[in-house]
C-alpha cells in the first residue's frame, strides 16, 4: 500500500536526548560532568524508559515529565552527584533539546511530497510543544500525538491506534520511525511499515515482530516513504 502518513517518535529519534547532559558539561562550574556526562545521559535515558514500561505493566500511569525526573534522580544518585542546582539545570535543558541536524530537511522533503507528518510520543503535550518550538519544526508537522490521551505508555497498542484514528487511515498507510528498536518492533506488530534508526549499532531486539528497515540516521526516510 502507498504510504500517506509519516510518524516519528520524538525523544532519541527527532530530538537528541543526550544534549542536556552534554551541554551542561560544557558550562562553567560543571567540571564534575566533564568525564561522566555520557554515562549520566545513558543512565537517565535507560531509567526513563524502564519506568514507562514498569508503570504500564503495573497500570500506574503518570505523565512523562514525572518519569523523566525520576530517571534523572536515579542517574544522579548512581553517579554520586548530590547537587540540586545541577538537577534543576539538567531538567531545564531537557525542555530545549536539540533536533538532529537532518530533521528539518527530512520533514521538509516529506511535506513537499504531499505526505502527512506527525510525532507519536510518550512525552506529555507540554514537553512536546516545548521541544517542537525549540527545534523550529512546528510548521513541518500536521500534529503532535501524546500517550496522555490513552493513559498508558508505549508499546501498548492503544498508543499506535492514535495514529490511525487521527489520520483516518489503515496501519499499512503509515511509515513509523523510531530510534527505539522495541518501539519500531511493536509498531510493526500493529501493522505499520517501520524504520528503526539504530544510531548506536545495537543488536535487534528479540520480540514477536521486527522493524522493516534498519537505518543509521533519518536521511533515507523520504525514499522509504516513496516506495
Amino acid at each position: 500500500m502507498t504510504i500517506t502518513v509519516c510518524i516519528f517518535d520524538a525523544y532519541g529519534t527527532l530530538f537528541d536526548v543526550a544534549a542536556a547532559a552534554r551541554q551542561a558539561a560544557t558550562e562553567k562550574g560543571r567540571e564534575e560532568l566533564a568525564a561522566i556526562w555520557p554515562k549520566l545521559a545513558e543512565d537517565w535515558r535507560r531509567k526513563q524508559l524502564e519506568y514507562t514500561w514498569l508503570r504500564a505493566v503495573m497500570r500506574q500511569h503518570t505523565d512523562f515529565w514525572t518519569v523523566t525526573k525520576d530517571g534523572l534522580d536515579w542517574a544522579l544518585e548512581n553517579a554520586g552527584l548530590d547537587n540540586p542546582d545541577l538537577r534543576e539545570r539538567l531538567l531545564a535543558l531537557y525542555w530545549e533539546l536539540e533536533a538532529y541536524p537532518e530533521v528539518p530537511a527530512i520533514l521538509g522533503r516529506l511535506k513537499a511530497a504531499g505526505l502527512q507528518t506527525a510525532i507519536l510520543s510518550n512525552g506529555s503535550p507540554d514537553m512536546l510543544e516545548g521541544a517542537v518550538r525549540s527545534a523550529g519544526i512546528g510548521e513541518l508537522l500536521d500534529d503532535t500525538l501524546s500517550v496522555e490521551s490513552t493513559g498508558i505508555f508505549k508499546p501498548d497498542a492503544s498508543v499506535y491506534r492514535l495514529v490511525t484514528n487521527r489520520f483516518a487511515c489503515t496501519p499499512d498507510r503509515v511509515l513509523f520511525t523510531s530510534s527505539n528498536g522495541w518501539d519500531a518492533a511493536a509498531a510493526s506488530g500493529f501493522g505499520f511499515r517501520t524504520a528503526w534508526v539504530n544510531r548506536a549499532g545495537q543488536p535487534m531486539d528479540r520480540l514477536p515482530a521486527r522493524p522493516h528497515h534498519v537505518l543509521s540516521d533519518l536521511s533515507t526516510i523520504p525514499d522509504l516513504a516513496a516506495q
